[in-house]
């Protein structure tokens, strides 16, 4: 079956987000016990078998660095990473911001360092192990041969820059693996930066911006043509790496705040700003990020997240708008429900007037230009 016959008869689609390798290890928020890749269960979000039925044909894989105390059952559990359940009961994400007290100490480099070569090895051996079905990308072009033969593309990202040290040279070990796009920061405050509490409602403009190691870490990663996802990020932080950046600007699983007044959203001012950069937004199937009252109910209806496929591609334009889902992350919509529902939205798209070729390029083509545009091959 070719990838253009997969998933409905609609284009596949290419990812800008996912936590699937934590699930997969069995400490995500679907609870504890691992599961394969390469079969189906009713766990989690994605598998190859439900990414084959729904028409997924690869993303941005995250690898969350993180200390022993942020494991689940380990340490501390009031710093627990994890999204929420499905039944919507929220939970702390990967913080205990205080307004008054602050950010916790950042993860030490040695143990965000250990953490992530461990997720980046499971990731290589996933690929290595799936007889061709899967493959780990590092060019456009590389994307674009697995989108058109339908073998599963993996991109490696950090998401969060704590393992990655000022003076560069875990990037340069991280690269060669694979690394081709980090986040500067989650959840908290890191030493390049500080994201955006886990709050409802509220704005991007927190906290303080990128120090000088942030601002440099800017300058390595454009070195590099590694991409910055700004997607957690706080609103000096954005500007401030508009300003030092060179490439396309880009938020990876992120929606409207006009919308959905959550901080982890975009204010107007920076949709334009991504439009005038010709980068992207990822829409982020996250119902609390979708939902105007930010409820963690699973009950949201998918019309809901054309509504910001609507309000972003009228801000910035069809060229700027991809999908970004968080799966594996994230509550989803139930009537969605995982994976293998994706070709519910791309109906849903088609339903609210969106053509064949505007359908391609919210799939994937998006993906594959912006890509291209900061990898530069």
């Amino acid at each position: 079956m070719s990838a253009s016959t997969q998933g409905g008869g609609f284009p596949p689609i290419f990812d800008g987000h996912n936590d699937t390798i934590i699930s997969l290890a069995g400490e995500g928020f679907d609870g504890p016990g691992r599961r394969s890749f390469f079969e189906w269960t009713e766990k989690g979000h994605i598998d190859l078998p439900r990414a084959r039925a729904g028409g997924l044909g690869g993303g941005f894989f995250a690898v969350l660095p993180r200390s022993r105390k942020q494991r689940p059952g380990e340490g501390d559990p009031s710093t627990a990473v994890g999204a929420v359940d499905v039944t919507g009961r929220a939970e702390k994400i990967g913080t205990a911001f205080d307004p008054e007290k602050g950010w916790p100490p950042p993860i030490p480099v040695e143990d965000a360092q250990s953490d992530a070569l461990a997720r980046l090895g499971e990731l290589i051996r996933i690929a290595q192990e799936s007889n061709g079905q899967c493959r780990i990308i590092r060019t456009a072009a590389e994307l674009q041969e697995c989108l058109d033969t339908g073998v599963f593309a993996i991109l490696l990202h950090f998401e969060g820059a704590d393992a990655l040290d000022p003076d560069g040279y875990a990037l340069e070990v991280f690269y060669e693996a694979g690394l081709r796009s980090v986040g500067i920061t989650h959840f908290r405050q890191n030493a390049f930066a500080a994201g955006v509490p886990n709050i409802f409602p509220g704005t991007p403009d927190i906290g303080e911006g990128l120090t000088d190691a942030g601002k440099e870490l800017i300058r390595q990663l454009n070195r590099k043509r590694v991409l910055i996802d700004l997607s957690h990020a706080n609103e000096k932080t954005f500007w401030e790496v508009a300003e030092i950046s060179d490439a396309p600007l880009v938020a990876t699983h992120s929606n409207a705040w006009a919308l959905s007044n959550s901080p982890r959203n975009l204010l107007d001012k920076q949709l334009d700003a991504i439009r005038e950069r010709r980068g992207m937004v990822g829409l982020n199937f996250h119902v609390g990020f979708l939902r105007a009252d930010g409820a963690m109910d699973p009950n949201t209806p998918i019309s809901t997240m054309v509504d910001h496929i609507d309000y972003l591609v009228e801000r910035m334009g069809i060229d700027c708008v991809g999908l970004g889902s968080d799966f594996d992350g994230a509550v989803v919509p139930a009537e969605l429900k995982d994976a293998a529902g994706l070709p519910k939205l791309m109906q849903a798209l088609r339903d609210r007037g969106y053509d064949d070729e505007a359908l391609k390029k919210l799939a994937h083509g998006n993906w594959v230009r912006v890509l291209r545009d900061t990898w530069g091959e």
